[in-house]
């Protein structure tokens, strides 16, 4: 039974970013708490929560009965209307987004979230250009995948994306895009940003994760983000947080700007919003852009807006991280992650680096320490070379557990309600998959 249900699938539905040859997923027919599990009865430990979105735990009962008894009372009602549901999830989220971010608009992912985040933009600034960051995902569709900047982006140029899109260069401390080494560079990234909106002209917004998400977990210095919101306000430019994977908890924060001190002028969110149990993006905006709409249109809309059952869990969800205390859970334990992962680092010369803040954590895999050379670039996934990181991917697979790999790097962002015991299970299977994968990629680079 379990061969037709992964038969049915694989033949007719498209499994996302992927040639479709040869994709064969795992049949999950349960999940609960930290962990899943196959159709054959498998274990699997969730080190990524999913897609880095399941930040309570699977089957949360909290965020489970709210959507079940939104729908018995109110399943859906048009967006043009009004229900108690969506005035208690804007009640909710004034609670905990960061002050003056104080009007909402509901999609149903984070990918529409930033659409409708850039058409705000240009519609509130008159202006038409984004910036963004080369190394950063902000989405699928139009919109968002062109202001994409890693490879994804490539396979839909031109016609698949919007115009207007322009790319500055990332924080990553670990590989300078400038080739610069801090602090000495003095942040010259973020300077970067301020040249490029001089002499671009004409720019509505700049888009940045706060903390890059799945390009690597990267962590500005404290300095970065204060900055970046500094040059766009002096030059009249809106500043844009992607917090889809970075919110909910997962720093140890509300959100990550928390950490310093940044209100944006725009904050998209979703994942760990509802836990993942709905779909569900956020796009909170200032009052000063609230204000603009209430005399102007707002030209966007769509049928699922503020869906009833997308936001029942959002309040469910807010209740649940403060009861489980989860954002100093997120702290206490990321902390734990985050020792056990650098011993990791001095047993495995092929870990270049390790970094990371709360519960959301980047593995760097690397031929050579000294010269940071990664095993492989996004070229080779985009061509579908074999990738290391896969291979650690599925022996760790093997042992239980489930872990998020991208090009070079590993994703380690377990639910925050992760216990101690599993984090030492978890590590104990990267390190063994380490070993084995790493094994065979040495023999191969020694050939």
């Amino acid at each position: 039974m379990s061969d037709d249900i992964v038969e049915l699938t694989t033949k007719h539905t498209y499994g996302t970013w992927r040639a479709q040859r040869g994709w064969k997923p795992i049949h999950v027919t349960r999940a609960e708490g930290c962990a899943f599990w196959d159709a054959a009865g498998k274990r699997y430990l969730d080190l990524s929560s999913q897609l880095i979105c399941s930040n309570l735990g699977h089957q949360n009962e909290a965020v489970i009965e709210a959507i079940c008894a939104q729908a018995r009372q109110l399943a859906y009602i048009s967006p043009a209307h009004t229900c108690e549901v969506r005035a208690r999830a804007a009640q909710k989220l004034l609670e905990v987004m960061p002050k003056g971010l104080d009007k909402f608009f509901f999609a149903t992912s984070g990918t529409e979230a930033n659409e409708a985040a850039f058409k705000m933009a240009r519609l509130y600034t008159g202006k038409h250009k984004i910036i963004a960051r080369y190394t950063s995902y902000h989405g699928s569709t139009a919109g968002s995948v062109a202001a994409t900047g890693d490879f994804r982006r490539w396979f839909i140029e031109p016609a698949g994306k919007i115009p207007g899109v322009v790319f500055g260069p990332e924080v990553n401390c670990y590989r300078c895009p400038l080739g610069r080494s801090y602090p000495e560079c003095g942040v010259a990234c973020a300077d970067y940003l301020a040249y490029m909106i001089d002499h671009e002209e004409n720019v509505a917004a700049v888009i940045v994760e706060p903390i890059v998400g799945t390009n690597g977990v990267l962590i500005p210095p404290a300095e970065y983000l204060p900055r970046i919101a500094e040059i766009a306000r002096k030059r009249g430019v809106l500043l844009i947080a992607d917090e889809v994977m970075s919110g909910w908890g997962r720093t140890g924060k509300w959100f990550a700007v928390d950490h310093w001190g940044v209100v944006p002028d725009i904050l998209t969110t979703a994942k760990g919003v509802t836990n993942a149990a709905a779909p569900l993006g956020v796009v909170a905006t200032s009052r000063a852009i609230a204000d603009y709409f209430d005399d102007n249109m707002f030209a966007h809309g769509h049928t699922y807006e503020a869906h009833p059952l997308t936001l029942a869990p959002v309040i469910a969800a807010i209740d649940e991280y403060r009861r489980l205390d989860l954002l100093n859970r997120s702290t206490k334990m990321g902390a734990i992650v985050g020792e056990k992962l650098r011993a990791l680092k001095e047993k495995h010369p092929s870990i270049g680096d390790v970094r990371g803040l709360g519960l959301f954590w980047a593995v760097e895999l690397v031929k050579d320490r000294a010269t940071k050379e990664p095993f492989n670039v996004p070229q080779d996934k985009a061509a579908r070379r074999p990738l290391v990181v896969d291979a650690v991917v599925a022996e760790a697979a093997k042992r239980g557990v489930s872990l998020m790999g991208w090009v070079s790097h590993l994703l380690v962002a377990p639910p925050l309600i992760i216990s101690e015991a599993e984090i030492d299970e978890g590590i104990a299977a990267l390190d063994a998959a380490l070993d084995a994968a790493l094994d065979v990629a040495d023999q191969k680079l020694s050939a």
